[in-house]
């Protein structure tokens, strides 16, 4: 059997384990070039180009936050959807520990703790996504529904352009 030409990440790993269909992407990373540079590169839009932000409530609990490439997060709508005071990213360090994976190369897949992930609602009406797969200048190309599925994901709206 031949290597696959792509990284096989603790994410490869858990799109295997739960048999979700996906096809990987590489792509010339650049430091700070974000979904803009993916998108262009990969000949999609911004918007099909998933953000995996590992964000925390003012407790300290971390939790997982999938966004459109070309969109933020409103963290006000956010923190009361979660019934807390505020929520803020993570730090670059805290994050890292948490997932096992470099900022740039966060997947939500195959972290190494398990977290709570909210998937913005509209996500889930695209045909396809294109999400981190676990390194910088990889991401893979899945039905959004399938990963929803997969990561117990909780829809929300919590999108501002």
């Amino acid at each position: 059997m031949s290597k696959p030409d792509y990284p096989t990440t603790q994410g490869v790993r858990f799109l295997r384990d739960k048999k979700i269909d996906f096809i990987p992407h590489l792509y010339d990373y650049q430091e700070h070039g974000g979904t803009g540079r993916a998108s262009l590169l990969l000949g999609v839009t911004e918007e099909t180009v998933v953000k995996t932000l590992i964000m925390e409530k003012n407790t300290g609990q971390p939790f997982v936050v999938l966004m459109h490439g070309d969109r933020e997060v409103s963290t006000k709508q956010l923190a009361r959807l979660l019934d807390c005071k505020s929520v803020a990213a993570c730090e670059t360090a805290k994050a890292e520990r948490l997932t096992g994976y470099m900022v740039g190369g966060i997947s939500p897949f195959g972290t190494r703790q398990k977290m709570p992930v909210y998937v913005e609602k509209t996500i889930l009406d695209l045909p396809r996504i294109y999400i981190n797969g676990g390194k910088r200048g990889f991401l893979v190309e899945v039905d959004p529904k399938a990963a929803q599925a997969a990561l117990g994901a909780v829809a929300v709206e919590v999108a501002i352009r």
